[in-house]
C-alpha cells in the first residue's frame, strides 16, 4: 500500500490541525480511510431510526446529517486535491457546511441510502488518492484563503471522519 507521510503545519489551515493529528503517524492514511468506513458502518448499524434522526441537543446535527456532512466534505476536499494535483492552482472558495446540512434532507433518507452514498464517495476518493504520484501529493494551492497541499487534503478527509465518529460516540452513545 502507498505510504503518504503526514503533512507539515504550513500545508493546511489551522482549523484542520485536529483532523490531521487524529490520523496515526504511520504513513498509511489510505488504509485508515478505507478501514474507517467499515468501523463507521458497524457503529451506526445497530442504532434505531429514532437515534439516527434525533439531535443530541437543540441546534445540533443528527447522526444522519453528520454522515451526509462527512460525504459532502469528502467530495469537496477530493475536488480540491484533484485540482491541485493536476496543476490547477486557481484559488478555491470555502463552502458553508451548515447550509449544506440543511439542504441535504438527510433525515428523510434511509440509513442504507446514506451509507451507500458514503461508500460510493469513499471508493471514488480512494481511487483518486491512489492515482496521485509522489510529486502530485506535494503540490498545493489556496483553498478558502489557506494553503492546502494534496496530501493534507487526504489527511483532512481521514481525520474529519474520525472527529465526527468520536463526536457521535461522545454525544449520542454515551
Amino acid at each position: 500500500m502507498q505510504e503518504i507521510q503526514k503533512p507539515q503545519l504550513w500545508e493546511y489551515a489551522p482549523y484542520a490541525l485536529e483532523y490531521v493529528h487524529l490520523v496515526p503517524d504511520d504513513g498509511l492514511v489510505l488504509r485508515h480511510l478505507q478501514d474507517n468506513l467499515q468501523a463507521l458502518k458497524v457503529l451506526v448499524d445497530s442504532l434505531s431510526k429514532e437515534k439516527l434522526s434525533t439531535p443530541c441537543a437543540e441546534g445540533e446535527w443528527t447522526i444522519k446529517e453528520i454522515l451526509v456532512h462527512i460525504s459532502d466534505t469528502e467530495r469537496v476536499f477530493a475536488y480540491r486535491a484533484l485540482r491541485f494535483a493536476r496543476n490547477d492552482f486557481t484559488e478555491l472558495h470555502g463552502f458553508e457546511q451548515d447550509g449544506y446540512v440543511v439542504a441535504s434532507g438527510a433525515n428523510e433518507r434511509s440509513i442504507g441510502d446514506i451509507l451507500a452514498e458514503l461508500t460510493a464517495v469513499r471508493i471514488a476518493s480512494l481511487a483518486l488518492f491512489r492515482s496521485f504520484k509522489a510529486e502530485a501529493l506535494e503540490r498545493a494551492g489556496l483553498s478558502n484563503g489557506y494553503k492546502l497541499s494534496v496530501r493534507s487534503a487526504i489527511y483532512i478527509v481521514t481525520g474529519h471522519e474520525l472527529h465526527h465518529v468520536r463526536s457521535i460516540k461522545e454525544n449520542y452513545l454515551s
